[in-house]
Protein backbone atom coordinates (compact mmCIF):
# COMPACT_ATOMS: atom_id res chain seq x y z
CA UNK A 1 0.00 0.00 0.00
CA UNK A 2 1.38 3.21 -0.76
CA UNK A 3 -0.23 6.44 0.33
CA UNK A 4 0.55 9.98 -0.10
CA UNK A 5 -1.33 13.57 0.54
CA UNK A 6 -1.10 17.19 -1.62
CA UNK A 7 -3.61 19.78 -1.12
CA UNK A 8 -5.71 17.96 0.88
CA UNK A 9 -6.07 15.16 -0.94
CA UNK A 10 -4.62 11.53 -0.09
CA UNK A 11 -4.04 9.36 -2.72
CA UNK A 12 -4.17 5.37 -1.66
CA UNK A 13 -2.35 3.07 -4.07
CA UNK A 14 -2.96 -0.46 -3.73
CA UNK A 15 0.29 -1.63 -4.44
CA UNK A 16 0.69 -5.76 -5.36
CA UNK A 17 0.85 -5.65 -9.49
CA UNK A 18 2.43 -8.80 -9.41
CA UNK A 19 -1.12 -10.26 -7.46
CA UNK A 20 -3.13 -7.83 -9.88
CA UNK A 21 -3.77 -6.13 -6.10
CA UNK A 22 -5.41 -9.05 -4.81
CA UNK A 23 -6.55 -8.23 -1.31
CA UNK A 24 -4.48 -9.98 1.14
CA UNK A 25 -5.91 -9.94 4.67
CA UNK A 26 -3.40 -8.10 6.32
CA UNK A 27 -4.00 -5.14 3.42
CA UNK A 28 -7.91 -5.16 4.21
CA UNK A 29 -6.86 -4.36 7.60
CA UNK A 30 -4.21 -1.40 6.66
CA UNK A 31 -6.48 -0.18 3.87
CA UNK A 32 -9.81 0.00 6.50
CA UNK A 33 -6.75 1.45 8.88
CA UNK A 34 -5.63 4.17 6.15
CA UNK A 35 -9.28 5.47 5.38
CA UNK A 36 -10.41 5.79 9.13
CA UNK A 37 -7.31 8.45 9.39
CA UNK A 38 -7.90 9.64 6.35
CA UNK A 39 -11.98 10.61 7.58
CA UNK A 40 -10.28 11.50 11.21
CA UNK A 41 -7.91 14.36 9.90
CA UNK A 42 -9.27 17.72 9.79
CA UNK A 43 -6.87 18.53 6.84
CA UNK A 44 -7.91 16.12 4.31
CA UNK A 45 -10.58 16.73 2.12
CA UNK A 46 -11.15 13.98 -0.36
CA UNK A 47 -9.31 10.21 -0.65
CA UNK A 48 -8.49 8.86 -4.22
CA UNK A 49 -8.41 4.64 -4.04
CA UNK A 50 -6.56 3.38 -6.95
CA UNK A 51 -4.17 0.75 -8.34
CA UNK A 52 -0.81 0.32 -9.36
CA UNK A 53 -0.99 -0.55 -12.90
CA UNK A 54 -2.03 -2.45 -14.88
CA UNK A 55 -4.82 -3.62 -12.22
CA UNK A 56 -7.29 -1.75 -9.92
CA UNK A 57 -7.75 -5.19 -8.05
CA UNK A 58 -8.70 -8.33 -8.73
CA UNK A 59 -10.80 -8.86 -5.21
CA UNK A 60 -9.68 -11.06 -2.35
CA UNK A 61 -6.37 -13.00 -2.61
CA UNK A 62 -7.15 -16.38 -3.60
CA UNK A 63 -3.68 -17.86 -2.69
CA UNK A 64 -4.45 -16.70 0.82
CA UNK A 65 -6.19 -20.01 2.09
CA UNK A 66 -6.22 -18.85 5.87
CA UNK A 67 -7.96 -15.65 5.39
CA UNK A 68 -10.90 -17.52 3.81
CA UNK A 69 -10.77 -20.43 6.28
CA UNK A 70 -10.87 -17.99 8.68
CA UNK A 71 -13.10 -15.47 7.20
CA UNK A 72 -15.90 -18.22 6.70
CA UNK A 73 -15.45 -20.34 9.75
CA UNK A 74 -15.60 -17.57 12.13
CA UNK A 75 -17.64 -14.77 10.59
CA UNK A 76 -14.15 -12.94 10.58
CA UNK A 77 -14.60 -10.15 7.91
CA UNK A 78 -12.22 -7.28 7.37
CA UNK A 79 -14.92 -5.32 5.46
CA UNK A 80 -13.31 -2.01 3.38
CA UNK A 81 -16.58 -1.30 2.13
CA UNK A 82 -17.84 -1.16 5.11
CA UNK A 83 -15.14 1.52 6.41
CA UNK A 84 -15.89 3.24 2.86
CA UNK A 85 -19.70 3.41 3.82
CA UNK A 86 -18.49 5.37 7.03
CA UNK A 87 -16.85 7.99 5.77
CA UNK A 88 -17.57 11.64 5.70
CA UNK A 89 -15.03 12.31 3.56
CA UNK A 90 -15.62 11.80 -0.50
CA UNK A 91 -13.78 8.84 -2.04
CA UNK A 92 -12.78 8.61 -6.12
CA UNK A 93 -12.05 5.60 -6.79
CA UNK A 94 -9.69 5.73 -9.65
CA UNK A 95 -10.25 2.74 -11.62
CA UNK A 96 -7.14 2.08 -13.97
CA UNK A 97 -7.35 -1.25 -14.79
CA UNK A 98 -9.00 -4.55 -14.39
CA UNK A 99 -12.04 -4.25 -10.91
CA UNK A 100 -13.05 -7.65 -10.26
CA UNK A 101 -14.79 -9.45 -7.41
CA UNK A 102 -14.25 -7.40 -4.46
CA UNK A 103 -12.51 -4.85 -6.44
CA UNK A 104 -15.75 -4.30 -7.88
CA UNK A 105 -17.43 -4.05 -4.76
CA UNK A 106 -14.90 -1.14 -3.58
CA UNK A 107 -15.56 0.70 -5.93
CA UNK A 108 -19.37 0.67 -6.01
CA UNK A 109 -18.49 1.41 -2.30
CA UNK A 110 -16.81 5.10 -3.18
CA UNK A 111 -18.36 8.28 -3.38
CA UNK A 112 -17.50 8.70 -7.16
CA UNK A 113 -15.55 6.56 -9.80
CA UNK A 114 -13.70 7.83 -12.22
CA UNK A 115 -12.22 5.03 -15.09
CA UNK A 116 -9.47 4.91 -17.44
CA UNK A 117 -9.90 3.58 -20.54
CA UNK A 118 -8.25 0.78 -19.88
CA UNK A 119 -10.47 -0.29 -17.44
CA UNK A 120 -12.76 -3.53 -17.26
CA UNK A 121 -15.34 -4.44 -14.65
CA UNK A 122 -16.53 -8.02 -13.76
CA UNK A 123 -18.53 -9.68 -10.98
CA UNK A 124 -16.79 -13.17 -11.00
CA UNK A 125 -17.94 -14.30 -7.69
CA UNK A 126 -20.41 -17.32 -9.13
CA UNK A 127 -17.65 -18.53 -10.84
CA UNK A 128 -15.65 -18.77 -8.31
CA UNK A 129 -18.46 -20.34 -6.59
CA UNK A 130 -18.51 -18.11 -3.66
CA UNK A 131 -21.20 -15.26 -3.16
CA UNK A 132 -20.46 -11.57 -2.17
CA UNK A 133 -20.56 -10.73 0.72
CA UNK A 134 -19.36 -6.83 0.96
CA UNK A 135 -22.99 -5.40 -0.01
CA UNK A 136 -22.55 -5.91 -3.73
CA UNK A 137 -26.26 -7.19 -4.31
CA UNK A 138 -27.44 -3.75 -2.94
CA UNK A 139 -24.69 -1.42 -4.66
CA UNK A 140 -24.50 -3.26 -8.20
CA UNK A 141 -28.53 -2.42 -8.91
CA UNK A 142 -28.27 0.88 -7.16
CA UNK A 143 -25.40 1.76 -10.13
CA UNK A 144 -26.97 -0.36 -13.24
CA UNK A 145 -30.58 -1.54 -12.76
CA UNK A 146 -31.45 -5.14 -11.33
CA UNK A 147 -31.56 -6.84 -14.51
CA UNK A 148 -28.08 -5.69 -15.46
CA UNK A 149 -26.83 -5.96 -12.06
CA UNK A 150 -27.82 -9.99 -12.58
CA UNK A 151 -26.57 -10.51 -15.59
CA UNK A 152 -22.75 -8.99 -14.44
CA UNK A 153 -23.09 -11.45 -11.56
CA UNK A 154 -24.25 -14.54 -13.40
CA UNK A 155 -22.46 -14.37 -16.30
CA UNK A 156 -19.12 -13.41 -15.23
CA UNK A 157 -18.79 -11.22 -18.38
CA UNK A 158 -16.45 -8.29 -18.22
CA UNK A 159 -17.65 -4.51 -18.91
CA UNK A 160 -16.06 -2.28 -20.67
CA UNK A 161 -15.13 2.09 -19.44
CA UNK A 162 -17.38 3.03 -22.28
CA UNK A 163 -19.92 0.37 -21.38
CA UNK A 164 -19.41 1.37 -17.90
CA UNK A 165 -20.05 4.92 -18.36
CA UNK A 166 -22.97 4.17 -20.60
CA UNK A 167 -25.36 2.08 -18.48
CA UNK A 168 -23.92 3.84 -14.83
CA UNK A 169 -21.28 2.03 -12.94
CA UNK A 170 -18.60 5.26 -13.01
CA UNK A 171 -19.05 8.62 -13.76
CA UNK A 172 -16.43 9.48 -16.00
CA UNK A 173 -13.92 7.45 -18.47
CA UNK A 174 -10.91 9.42 -19.18
CA UNK A 175 -7.34 8.96 -21.06
CA UNK A 176 -5.22 6.09 -18.70
CA UNK A 177 -2.35 9.36 -18.30
CA UNK A 178 -5.24 11.65 -17.21
CA UNK A 179 -6.95 9.58 -14.91
CA UNK A 180 -5.21 10.71 -11.47
CA UNK A 181 -5.23 14.05 -12.43
CA UNK A 182 -8.68 14.03 -13.59
CA UNK A 183 -9.76 12.11 -9.89
CA UNK A 184 -7.29 14.95 -8.15
CA UNK A 185 -9.36 17.75 -10.22
CA UNK A 186 -12.67 16.24 -9.19
CA UNK A 187 -11.32 16.11 -5.36
CA UNK A 188 -10.63 19.68 -5.51
CA UNK A 189 -14.32 20.49 -6.44
CA UNK A 190 -15.66 19.20 -2.94
CA UNK A 191 -15.86 22.27 -0.92
CA UNK A 192 -14.27 22.42 2.64
CA UNK A 193 -17.97 22.73 4.32
CA UNK A 194 -19.69 20.72 7.28
CA UNK A 195 -22.48 20.34 4.95
CA UNK A 196 -20.37 17.93 3.02
CA UNK A 197 -20.21 15.52 6.08
CA UNK A 198 -23.94 15.65 6.50
CA UNK A 199 -24.64 15.24 2.79
CA UNK A 200 -22.57 11.88 3.02
CA UNK A 201 -24.56 10.76 5.87
CA UNK A 202 -28.06 11.54 4.51
CA UNK A 203 -26.69 9.15 1.72
CA UNK A 204 -25.54 6.72 3.75
CA UNK A 205 -29.06 6.33 5.85
CA UNK A 206 -30.69 5.26 2.10
CA UNK A 207 -28.56 3.55 -0.50
CA UNK A 208 -25.97 3.18 2.21
CA UNK A 209 -28.19 1.57 4.64
CA UNK A 210 -29.27 -0.71 2.18
CA UNK A 211 -25.69 -2.18 1.38
CA UNK A 212 -25.05 -2.64 4.78
CA UNK A 213 -28.31 -5.00 5.04
CA UNK A 214 -27.33 -6.85 1.82
CA UNK A 215 -23.80 -7.21 3.36
CA UNK A 216 -25.21 -8.92 6.63
CA UNK A 217 -27.31 -11.09 4.43
CA UNK A 218 -24.61 -11.93 1.78
CA UNK A 219 -22.68 -13.08 4.98
CA UNK A 220 -25.06 -15.48 6.63
CA UNK A 221 -25.46 -16.76 3.11
CA UNK A 222 -22.07 -17.38 2.91
CA UNK A 223 -21.82 -19.01 6.27
CA UNK A 224 -24.48 -21.59 5.31
CA UNK A 225 -22.82 -22.74 2.01
CA UNK A 226 -19.54 -25.14 2.51
CA UNK A 227 -16.30 -23.58 1.55
CA UNK A 228 -13.71 -25.00 0.68
CA UNK A 229 -10.11 -22.51 0.32
CA UNK A 230 -8.26 -24.87 -1.89
CA UNK A 231 -10.83 -25.21 -4.30
CA UNK A 232 -11.70 -21.60 -3.90
CA UNK A 233 -7.61 -20.71 -4.98
CA UNK A 234 -8.02 -23.34 -7.97
CA UNK A 235 -10.88 -21.90 -9.32
CA UNK A 236 -9.43 -18.33 -8.93
CA UNK A 237 -6.52 -19.82 -10.83
CA UNK A 238 -8.27 -20.84 -13.51
CA UNK A 239 -10.27 -17.68 -13.87
CA UNK A 240 -7.51 -15.51 -13.93
CA UNK A 241 -5.49 -17.76 -16.90
CA UNK A 242 -9.12 -17.39 -18.60
CA UNK A 243 -9.15 -13.71 -18.55
CA UNK A 244 -5.14 -13.59 -19.13
CA UNK A 245 -5.89 -15.84 -22.06
CA UNK A 246 -9.02 -13.48 -23.57
CA UNK A 247 -11.36 -16.40 -23.41
CA UNK A 248 -14.90 -14.63 -24.72
CA UNK A 249 -17.14 -13.26 -21.87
Amino acid sequence: MRVSGRDGVVTIVLDRPHKRNALSRDMQVELCRLLAEADQDGAVRAVILTGADPAFCAGNDFTDAAQFADRYGKRFWHHPARALWAMGKPVICAVNGACVGGGLEIALSASFVVASERATFADTHARLDVVPTWGLTALLPQAVGVRRAREMSLTGRSVSAAEAERIGLVNHVVPHERLLPFAGELAGQVPRTGAVRDVLRLYDRGPGAAAAAASEWEQAVALERPFDPAGFAAAGRDEARRRAGGESE
